[in-house]
Formats: C-alpha cells, sequence, structure tokens
C-alpha cells in the first residue's frame, strides 16, 4: 500500500536482543522472567503493607506506595513483551502497541519528579524535623504525589501523539526491546528537528532539572548530618537517606547517560544494556532498598503473617 512516495507501515519489529544466540536468549529470559516476577512481587507487597499496616503511615512510606505504581505500570507495559521477544520471537508490535508502549514510558517523567519529591521529604525530615508534621502533612503529600503523577500526562501525550504524526516511510525495525522515541523517531522520513529540540528541552526539565535538586537537597543534609553532635544521630540519619540517594544514583546515571549523550557514541546495544537498568533493575530492586530492609516494614510483614496464617510467633 503505498502514499505518494512513501510505503505506509502497520506495524514495527522490535529487534530486541535478536543478534544474540537463541542459547543466550533462553537465559536472559529465565533471567528477566524472574527479575521481572520479584519486582511485581515486591512492589505489590509494598503496596499492601504499607497501606494496610497503621503504624506505616508516614510520609514516605505513602510516596513509596506512589513509586511501587509506577514501576509496576513500567514492568507491565515493557517487560512481557521483551520476554515474548526473546522466547518465542514475537518480534512484531503494532502502530498501537508501539504508542501504548511510549506514553506509559514517558510516565518516567511522573518517577523523576516524585524522586526529586521524595528527597524533599528527607531534606525537611533532617533539616527542619520540628516544623516536618506541619510541611509535610496529609494534604501537602498528596498534592505533592499528584504534581508528580499528573507531570507525566502532558509529556506523554505531546510526544505520543507528536511521534505518530510522522509518516513513516518504509523501514520498520525499532533497534531496541521497546518501543523508545530515538529509534523510533529514527524511522521517520520528514523533518524532525522541531521535535528533537521539543524533547530536549523535556529531557532537561524531567530528568536534569529533578537531578539537581535532589543533589541540592542531599548536599544541605549532608551538611546539616555533619553538623548533629550525636554520633547515633548522624548513623540514623544516614541510613534513612542512603536508600535513596542508592536509588537516584542508579536511575539518573543510566538515565543521563542514555539521553544526554551524543548519539554518535550511543551505540543501539550499549543504549539497551543501560535501558536494562531503569526498566528491569531499578523497579526489583526498589523495594528491597527502600523497604524491605527497614526493621519496620519487617515488622508489618511479621505482623501480616501472623494474621494470615494465625501464628502467635513469627
Amino acid at each position: 500500500m503505498m502514499w505518494g512516495n512513501w510505503t505506509v507501515v502497520s506495524e514495527f519489529v522490535l529487534v530486541s536482543f535478536s543478534s544474540l544466540s537463541s542459547q543466550l536468549q533462553a537465559l536472559l529470559f529465565l533471567l528477566f522472567l524472574t527479575i521481572y516476577l520479584v519486582s511485581l512481587m515486591g512492589n505489590v507487597l509494598i503496596i499492601l503493607v504499607t497501606t494496610a499496616d497503621s503504624a506505616l503511615q508516614s510520609p514516605m512510606n505513602f510516596f513509596l506506595r506512589n513509586l511501587s505504581f509506577l514501576e509496576i505500570g513500567f514492568n507491565l507495559v515493557i517487560v512481557p513483551k521483551m520476554l515474548g521477544t526473546l522466547i518465542i520471537q514475537d518480534t512484531t508490535i503494532s502502530f498501537l502497541g508501539c504508542a501504548t508502549q511510549m506514553y506509559f514510558f514517558f510516565f518516567g517523567a511522573a518517577e523523576c519528579c516524585l524522586l526529586a519529591t521524595m528527597a524533599y521529604d528527607r531534606y525537611v525530615a533532617i533539616c527542619d524535623p520540628l516544623r516536618y508534621p506541619v510541611i509535610m502533612g496529609r494534604r501537602a503529600c498528596g498534592q505533592l504525589a499528584a504534581a508528580s503523577w499528573f507531570s507525566g500526562f502532558p509529556v506523554a501525550t505531546v510526544q505520543t501523539t507528536w511521534i505518530f504524526s510522522f509518516p513513516f516511510c518504509g523501514p520498520n525495525r525499532v533497534n531496541h526491546f521497546f518501543c523508545d522515541s530515538p529509534p523510533v523517531i529514527a524511522l521517520v522520513c520528514a523533518d524532525t528537528s522541531l521535535f528533537e529540540l521539543e524533547a530536549l528541552t523535556a529531557t532537561v526539565l524531567f530528568i536534569l532539572f529533578p537531578f539537581l535538586l535532589i543533589l541540592g537537597s542531599y548536599v544541605r543534609i549532608l551538611s546539616t548530618i555533619f553538623r548533629m553532635p550525636s554520633a547515633e544521630g548522624k548513623r540514623k540519619a544516614f541510613s534513612t537517606c542512603s536508600s535513596l540517594l542508592l536509588v537516584v544514583s542508579l536511575f539518573y546515571s543510566t538515565a543521563i547517560l542514555t539521553y544526554f549523550r551524543p548519539q554518535s557514541s550511543n551505540s543501539p546495544e550499549s543504549k539497551k544494556l543501560l535501558s536494562l537498568s531503569y526498566t528491569v533493575l531499578t523497579p526489583m530492586l526498589n523495594p528491597i532498598i527502600y523497604s524491605l530492609r527497614k526493621s519496620e516494614v519487617k515488622a508489618a510483614l511479621r505482623r501480616a503473617l501472623r494474621r494470615t496464617l494465625g501464628f502467635q510467633k513469627l
């Protein structure tokens, strides 16, 4: 079917990891399936426990629930299709499927804002503890979470609609394991310079700017911690901040390397490896790093198991 000099593309082909041997792809399938299931179970567990247990109704746990919802969404829209490309070589994806992946992937903007909000929560808790209950009240937390979530809607809507309004000229092989905007826009046969300028602006606003806010918060946090007279106080403060700092470092370092490196130095294979970090690995690590190693969450899990299984001691 021809439209002028353009071939109308009705579907895309995800190259994924097709350059690897079938044995290695099978091993990757088992690895990613395990990570996927652990991630889903961990994030669902965090949502259930922090919602049901009255001892875990703190602002930080409220933001963690929101983060878990975002991570589950990322996993559901990207990982199952990637597993299909590895095990049954189901590499085709429809326009609608590709647009859906891209739309929900742009909700990474919401995660960037939510991580910045969580850093602000830690900043207030450590640098202004007396006013913390007032500043981070229930209404303020709800507004901050809602602002983080809805920041993703305009970015997702504008960029996805814009990309799929372009003509595609026949080549339909997306050199990635999901429909990310750079490999898809490379298939467009029209001038995309204005879109690329908008995409760069959005990347600065939703990746670099929140990252700088987080860095600024932690500079103030560390300065406050070092001035604490008590060694025990310093230890507790470091403990409450180290989890967020670890996840932020992993998430932002790979995202910045992916979207801010020049295309000439960012090969498709290196981009795939970097993307695995924030689409597959980070959603699994978040429940472990943030919550499951915290004593209060472990205690809540024990209480939940006692109630569920009828044990008196656990």
